[in-house]
């Protein structure tokens, strides 16, 4: 499930003036304290303040706005654990248009509320990748709605390019950048990015050791897919497209994972040090970061912090 061509960095560029008005700049953060831990440079992108709390404003908005209005008055659709359907749903509200998610039965319920709170239409499922599809298409088929993926959309994957060229023009010249890769949407646009703008920047993914097919598809050469692994870093479940997998086996030096309890450690550091709200699939980088400190030590390193919508009354410390 695809939508649109590979997309080029003059896509990134038309992304960014599409959706200046209705996404932050958010800023870059660093911190004495993670500098000292990892024996690196750290600039922290701070996509937890982004609209709707995570990166996937960008993408979403690029691809709502950038609809035909006969074609954006059959609404949008998609399929999410919760940020993207949250960001899409935002999007679909500024363009004046319907949404509908389909979310795993096993979705965080603040996620959910958030995706109502935006006038979001929930089909919830079963949680895995195969009836996610299986009842998106049924939707699609219903409504005549745009599919917006997640990831492997070109739209999507233009629109999440804009944070790293952010980055780059905000804290200058980096040795690396670390994103998260689930489905691959981010990591897809910050590749294109890299590539363009910064192409001496070594790209790193991170990603839960209990989730880590982009780990063993990296090292395949080719995608291998997971359905539904179990992982506290819920927006990181997803397995690739060829879409993000064209990006990913071109331009990602290496992918370091992190185990549950270092994901957890790293994201009750992140709330401790920096007082600042970030979720479990966010803290996936930071650990990664601190895990690999021969990789990173001595460089100016680029964290993407990803998201932070957090069910407060289910913090994996208490």
């Amino acid at each position: 499930m695809t939508s649109g061509p590979v997309p080029t960095y003059d896509d990134v560029l038309a992304a960014e003036r599409r959706i200046r008005p209705y996404v932050h700049r958010t800023p870059v953060l660093t911190s004495e304290y993670f500098d000292t831990l990892s024996g690196a440079r750290l600039f922290f992108k701070c996509e937890n303040l982004q609209k709707t709390g995570a990166f996937k404003a960008r993408g979403a908005v690029n691809a709502v706005f950038s609809l035909p209005e006969a074609q954006a008055a059959k609404g949008v659709a998609t399929h999410s654990s919760g940020n993207h359907g949250q960001a899409l749903c935002y999007a679909a509200r500024r363009r004046g248009i319907p949404a509908t998610v389909v979310m795993p039965h096993t979705a965080p319920a603040a996620k959910k509320a958030a995706v109502r709170a935006y006038g979001g239409t929930i089909v919830e499922c079963a949680p895995s990748m195969d009836a996610r599809e299986e009842t998106l298409n049924r939707e699609l088929a219903r409504t005549g709605a745009d599919l917006v993926h997640p990831y492997a959309d070109a739209r999507v994957i233009a629109g999440q390019g804009t944070c790293a060229k952010e980055l780059i023009e905000d804290c200058g010249p980096l040795d690396a950048l670390i994103a998260p890769i689930g489905g691959g949407g981010l990591i897809s646009g910050t590749c294109l990015t890299i590539a363009a703008i910064a192409p001496g920047v070594s790209v790193y993914g991170a990603e839960p050791a209990r989730a880590d097919d982009a780990l063993r598809s990296l090292k395949a050469g080719h995608i291998i897919t997971e359905d539904a692994p179990e992982t506290i870093a819920d927006g990181l479940k997803a397995s690739l497209k060829d879409l993000t997998w064209h990006f990913i086996s071109r331009h990602v030096t290496d992918i370091f994972t992190a185990t549950e309890e270092e994901i957890v450690e790293a994201m009750l550091l992140v709330w401790e040090r920096m007082k600042l709200v970030i979720e479990p699939s966010s803290a996936v980088t930071v650990a990664a970061v601190l895990k690999n400190r021969a990789a990173f030590s001595g460089v100016r390193v680029g964290v993407i912090l990803s998201g932070g919508n957090v069910d407060l009354d289910r913090l994996p410390w208490q």
